[in-house]
């Protein structure tokens, strides 16, 4: 049994193992506080369904980890969760800290003169009213190639890190973006972060963004605005959960975590 509010823990959520690239940053920035990754493969992919089916889905889940864990706070890990729920959970529970993520376009707008930037993510996040208008704020800023990219969270969930499937996928893909020159590169989806190096075999000296670190920060910013900071002076423990039955879970996100 916890003590105290502080000592519970935080829950960072998403549709598999992609989240695993925010906790990451999290346990990083927040080395005293317990966390339970909660990975609904059971539901994934969360990209190809609808925005109402993932909004459904990701307040059940947040229900049943606040009424079995007595959860401090819910990070989001995930784009296309973020896009579809993030405001309905705020609604539901303004006591709880809930932090989600976004697409780091802001950054990549910025990185120099009007660049020409490139979109990773599912379909269903640069569908999002949450992502349009994010891009739509920079649009002056720079320009933007949107590429949904569908079936490639399930290739990094099944393992395909920098294989010749994941690099054969990739070479298709960029295939279709002709001769187009990219100043910077942000990558959409929790998953991606994991082959950011397969990515870059692609792409040499172009800089990549994900919103994984501004996540963390945010979180750390609104437990201490909140007083729910653990200050114990101790480490943390992770918890694994996934919603299948999946046996490689707990060992799949060690080795993430461990990248």
């Amino acid at each position: 049994m916890l003590n105290s509010s502080a000592e519970r823990p935080i829950a960072v959520i998403d549709s598999g193992v992609g989240g695993i690239s925010v906790l990451r940053e999290l346990t990083a920035l927040l080395p005293e506080e317990n966390f339970l990754f909660f990975g609904d493969e059971a539901n994934a992919p969360y990209g190809t369904k609808s925005r109402a089916d993932v909004c459904s889905i990701t307040v059940n889940n947040v229900k049943r980890l606040i009424a079995d864990y007595n959860i401090k706070a819910v990070v989001i890990a995930c784009n296309t969760a973020t896009g579809a729920s993030v405001t309905v959970l705020r609604d539901m529970y303004p006591e709880i800290p809930i932090i989600g993520i976004e697409p780091e376009i802001k950054t990549a707008a910025f990185s120099s003169e009007h660049p020409n930037v490139l979109i990773m993510a599912t379909p269903l996040t640069l569908s999002q009213p949450k992502f349009i208008y994010l891009k739509n704020k920079y649009k002056t800023r720079a320009d933007f190639r949107l590429l949904p990219c569908p079936g490639l969270m399930e290739l990094i969930e099944e393992g395909h890190l920098s294989d010749d499937l994941l690099k054969n996928y990739l070479k298709n893909l960029f295939a279709g973006l002709g001769r187009n020159k990219f100043d910077a590169i942000v990558l959409g989806c929790t998953h991606y972060p994991h082959i950011r190096k397969s990515i870059s075999e692609f792409f040499p000296g172009i800089p990549i963004y994900d919103g994984c670190h501004g996540t963390a920060a945010e979180t750390r910013r609104r437990l201490e605005e909140s007083g729910l900071a653990e200050h114990s002076g101790h480490t943390g423990t992770i918890h694994f959960i996934t919603t299948a039955d999946n046996p490689k879970f707990c060992k799949i996100c060690q080795m993430l975590l461990n990248m």
